[in-house]
């Protein structure tokens, strides 16, 4: 055992002000950046190293480069009180002279530290200045470190680089992870001694000695040992997390055999005006297979824009329809709600059914919820399409036997778990029109299986996307006002501004009132999500039923509008939006039969990720490949941005890096769980969930 190695496990779960210089003010802005206990400080790990070994001679220092330097402090030149100018100390070696600067110093520091005719060891990023022509001469603005020569060994020679923030110190933070390090306990270790051997993997407690160390860049390496070990310890809590979930959900309610006469869904397959694609045809037998299977469903229906997902769901919705059972839609916004309900009741109308409508109190007549909820209680109410309020308590259901979930990652887990316990053995699916890649499919969603509508349906147009410099806005506002002059409607997206939405709306109003001024002869409608939600949908009524031709909007347009008359696209500053929320936006256009446009205007210079982003759309209307290309731009971490509440957060995994790792876990994670889908050692599972799952409400769902 390690001689320093405390054995309890819970001094990991302290809070931060347990560490060494840690007080209350300092926790706070370590919980903003990077949580609030122990454990999440060591998962905090380095992105870089300063290697201060390089002791060049002062006359042969290379500019902005760090280095150490033995030096005699000669003499201070201390700046007239009230002055700007720097305090400069003017120091030498046997090899040249050297200018320590400070800014702004205090005087009892900078004399303590430098005293005149003493030796000291300092350490810094070097720059070079001429004065008069002359030489350049080295100096050292605020050394990163100043020690006597009696103290050299004190002084990192290879020092770690962590993401900081604001009132955040790197040596304040190298202080706390060095007190984290120290609370590291000897415990079981749960990985099988065959996979550490075969990959060579330290234990965890020296995995993470060796990561908060780096001796070289090729230990931040996401192959290095200690940092795959700890990628592997990461992504199988998340895999364990998932595999809990799955076989709890399934094994306290048993699946029922939903096995419908073909009646319902035969007579919707005949009334369509169009034939299915290939990609629906296969999920829908597999959704049918799932629905007459003894097991549970829980199924992810992913499908790119326009691909089909909701036809797909109402023939399984018609399929438990057909076994007597009840069905249900959720939806997360009151706009993609009604988009839903009006786009089901279409189809269903040759069938003579309808489905009904669920919103929040107030949303629609107390006597018409009063009579829905009534009706889903009695049974005589087959299907509904609702917002969050059909997770209320006071909404029941006779017999509600399958529920699909519409924008999945809008949601968490608990909230898919939730409506799905409203009867007895419900099927899941959940669906979401943002294609997710492989590998954050199989983090996110391990707990679900998985169809993807792959196929546009037939006759479907690509869109015609092109990026044009802001510099050029005239030439658009004249080419869109001869477009829609020609009868074509058109969207214009404003930019995202900053963080805040206030921004955001101001931006969409002034550019609506520019654009109102611009063509006078185009109606403009507005639709912002901080307008009253009454105000909003009558704007995109009017540009729906063509009253208005052009609608200026921020992204509350990104899901829930379907207007096939709209063929244009205009995003202005697209650099500020990513690649899933750029495919999105353009899916907006193209959805009926004239050929479509998507317009990315971008403020230049572009960064190289932001042309990449902007090329990538230019290139293709593939969602898939977007969402690969996404993940590789962008990192897990980010990947859709925090709307994906449902997504993991991965700190010490990279699933582009560590992907053969992930299907290493998967298969642990599943030998972990017993048939009855319990873990073999349950408190070996809540220890790696606490450690390494980031995900509350999957650590709540998984400690059964």
């Amino acid at each position: 055992m390690h001689p320093r190695r405390p054995t309890e496990i819970f001094g990991l779960f302290a809070a931060t002000t347990v560490l060494p210089g840690v007080g209350p003010k300092l926790a706070m802005t370590l919980e903003k950046r990077i949580g609030t206990h122990v454990i999440d400080v060591l998962r905090h790990l380095p992105v870089g190293i300063v290697d201060r070994r390089a002791r060049p001679a002062l006359d042969d220092v290379v500019d902005g480069r760090i280095a150490t330097f033995d030096i005699l402090v000669v003499k201070h030149d201390k700046p007239p009180p009230g002055t700007r100018r720097p305090w400069r100390v003017m120091c030498e070696n046997e090899t040249g002279k050297l200018d320590i600067i400070f800014f702004h110093a205090r005087d009892d520091y900078v004399s303590r530290m430098l005293p005149a005719g003493e030796r000291r060891i300092v350490s810094g990023r070097v720059e070079l200045r001429t004065a008069g022509g002359q030489k350049a001469r080295p100096q050292m603005a605020h050394p990163d470190h100043i020690v006597r020569p009696e103290a050299a060994d004190e002084m990192p020679t290879i020092e770690p680089v962590y993401p900081l923030t604001a009132g955040l110190s790197p040596k304040a933070l190298r202080r706390a992870i060095e007190g984290a390090l120290q609370r590291i306990p000897n415990i079981r270790e749960w990985i099988p001694d065959a996979l550490i051997q075969k990959q060579g993997w330290p234990d965890f407690a020296t995995a993470m000695d060796k990561v908060h160390n780096p001796v070289s860049e090729a230990d931040l390496s996401p192959a290095a040992p200690a940092r795959a070990r700890l990628a592997y310890d990461e992504l199988l809590a998340n895999q364990l997390a998932l595999t809990l979930v799955r076989r709890a959900a399934s094994e306290s309610m048993p699946g029922r055999n939903f096995a419908g006469d073909g009646r319902l869904t035969a007579a919707l397959a005949k009334s369509l005006p169009f034939s299915l694609t290939g990609a629906q045809v296969r999920a829908i037998d597999e959704i049918r297979q799932n629905q007459q299977a003894p097991r549970r469903m829980l199924r992810m229906l992913q499908g790119d824009v326009g691909s089909g997902k909701t036809l797909v769901a109402l023939l399984a919705m018609l399929h438990a329809n057909e076994a007597g059972a009840q069905a249900a839609l959720l939806a997360p916004t009151e706009v993609l709600a009604r988009q839903h309900h009006a786009t089901i009741n279409k189809f269903l109308t040759p069938l003579g059914i309808e489905a009904k409508l669920l919103l929040g109190q107030g949303r629609s007549g107390s006597a018409v919820r009063k009579q829905i909820i009534a009706g889903l209680a009695d049974g005589s109410a087959q299907m509904v399409v609702g917002t969050h309020a059909l997770l209320s308590d006071n909404v029941g259901f006779a017999d509600l036997g399958l529920a699909v979930v519409d924008e999945q990652h809008r949601f968490g887990v608990r909230q898919r778990i939730l409506l799905g316990q409203k009867g007895e053995g419900v099927d899941v699916i959940v669906m979401t029109a943002t294609p997710i890649p492989r590998s954050l499919a199989m983090t996110a969603y391990g707990d679900l299986d998985h169809s993807r509508l792959d196929e546009k349906p037939a006759g479907r147009l690509p869109i015609d996307t092109r990026a044009m410099p802001l510099d050029r806005l005239g030439d658009v506002v004249t080419r869109l006002g001869r477009a829609i002059a020609g009868g074509k409607r058109a969207y214009w997206i404003c930019p995202l501004v900053e963080e805040s939405e206030k921004l955001d709306v101001a931006a969409a109003e002034e550019r609506a009132a520019a654009l109102a001024r611009a063509l006078p002869d185009v109606r403009v409608a507005l639709a912002h999500g901080k307008m009253k939600s009454d105000e909003r949908d009558a704007a995109m009524n009017r540009f729906r039923d063509g009253s208005a031709q052009l609608l200026v909007a921020t992204t509350v347009v990104e899901v829930g509008v379907d207007v096939p008359e709209a063929s244009v696209m205009i995003i202005e500053h697209a650099e500020r939006f990513g690649l899933a929320q750029l495919h999105q936006l353009r899916g907006r256009v193209g959805r009926g039969k004239d050929a479509s446009s998507c317009l990315l205007l971008f403020s230049a210079p572009l960064s190289g990720t932001a042309a990449e982003r902007l090329e990538v759309m230019r290139e293709t209307n593939d969602g898939f490949v977007i969402a690969e290309r996404d993940l590789e731009l962008r990192g897990p971490g980010e990947f859709l941005g925090q709307r994906q509440s449902g997504m993991p957060e991965f700190t010490l995994a990279n699933l582009d890096a560590h992907r053969d790792l992930l299907a290493l876990a998967r298969d642990q994670a599943a030998a972990m769980v017993d048939a009855d889908g319990a873990p073999h050692d349950r408190g070996l599972a809540d220890l790696l969930l606490s450690l390494f799952e980031r995900d509350s409400a999957v650590r709540f769902l998984a400690s059964g």
